[in-house]
């Protein structure tokens, strides 16, 4: 029964207040594609008994917990928020929302450290389909605590909050938190990103796991990648490498371990090596058959704005690990800045891969090197 109560607010079908917890009203896109995630989950090929089980880590007002129950169609949320003082609050929304639709065997709060969480789960080999860690700063308190709590086929979703270490300005706190040194380009958003990416891969990696990223999302300083959780696999060295960017041309490049020994050279041979970082994620953002799941439940809840997204998802999958703003092509090439759907066009035109991406409303993705992009953004000027 939804509360009256004017200062009360929605989100999906969940009606709930905030008071005095942290809520982010800007990344309810980022909860939205867990919804449509989560009921993908349920009937993908390998969850076996049908079920959508979740732990919400960090909760904060409940307000996850609620959509899981009543939109993703869980069956069973453990909602876990480590301040004692959100108790009332929480349990107020849960009880507006659900106790005359549900039963209260269907949910659980609890007031614990989230790694607490995760090893009980795990002492009981009580293992989820979903585990929800919306923190803030990097996830690695809680990352490879975390892989204890998630079933094999599972998926773990991340968030990363910290843009002064992941865009290159805090040297020191990204090697802390990811264990790789970030430097400064154009293409940050995308870095923080691939920074989340690669740090799941090698904890699960070292846990005798594998992970891959079911999709990956950024919006307003927030870094959010779902991945799912396998039983170990072949290392994939040539996703997990560094990335380069040459300050003088504006080229990025990938650089792999073997390379490493050799050093750092750009095709324009400036004397000025370019900049490295790394180690992250260098293969695709998203998984092109988890997408067209969500794309397709997508289309029966009738979000069109969640189809666009995941359309744009879809064609910027599998380009390479950056992208270009339009202001860097215009101020390179000493033109305005150029149609981002006529730049992509004549891009693909002249034989290369080309997209939007939902990383920035003005940028592109394309395998076509910078310099090929300058002449076709001069040709439309």
């Amino acid at each position: 029964m939804h509360h009256p109560n004017p200062d009360w607010q929605t989100e999906g079908v969940a009606c709930f207040s905030t008071a005095g917890a942290f809520f982010r009203a800007s990344s309810k896109t980022g909860r939205d594609l867990a919804i449509l995630a989560a009921l993908a989950q349920k009937h993908h090929r390998t969850n076996l008994d049908g079920q959508l089980r979740i732990i919400d880590a960090m909760t904060g007002c409940g307000v996850r917990a609620v959509r899981y129950l009543l939109e993703a169609e869980a069956d069973y949320v453990w909602a876990n928020e480590g301040n004692r003082e959100l108790n009332k609050l929480i349990w107020l929304n849960l009880q507006a929302n659900l106790d005359s639709r549900l039963c209260t065997d269907r949910y659980r709060l609890t007031h614990q450290d989230a790694n607490a969480v995760f090893f009980e789960a795990y002492q009981r080999q009580d293992f989820y389909d979903l585990v929800d860690i919306d923190s803030f700063g990097s996830p690695m308190p809680v990352l490879s605590t975390s892989l204890w709590a998630v079933k094999l086929g599972g998926l773990l979703y991340l968030t990363s909050t910290d843009g002064r270490a992941t865009s290159g300005h805090a040297l020191d706190s990204s090697l802390q938190s990811y264990s790789a040194y970030a430097r400064a380009h154009p293409a940050v958003h995308e870095q923080g990103l691939r920074l989340l990416i690669g740090l799941a891969v090698q904890q699960a990696a070292a846990r005798g796991l594998g992970a891959w990223p079911v999709f990956s999302w950024y919006h307003a300083q927030v870094n959010r990648v779902m991945m799912r959780i396998t039983r170990a696999s072949t290392w994939q060295r040539d996703r997990y490498g560094f990335l380069t960017y040459c300050h003088t041309c504006g080229q990025f490049g990938r650089l792999g371990w073997k390379q490493l020994q050799k050093g750092t050279a750009c095709v324009c041979q400036s004397v000025n090596p370019p900049v490295v970082s790394g180690p992250m994620w260098l293969g695709p953002l998203h998984n092109l058959d988890d997408l067209a799941a969500m794309h397709h439940i997508a289309g029966q809840k009738n979000w069109p704005d969640h189809l666009a997204l995941i359309e744009i998802m879809q064609s910027e999958a599998n380009l390479p690990p950056y992208f270009y703003p339009l202001a860097e092509i215009g101020r390179r090439a000493q033109i305005d800045i150029p149609p981002r759907q006529s730049l992509i066009d004549s891009i693909k035109d002249a034989g290369f891969r080309a997209s939007e991406t939902h990383l920035s409303a003005q940028a592109i993705k394309t395998e076509a090197p910078l310099s090929i992009c300058l002449d076709l953004a001069r040709q439309l000027s």
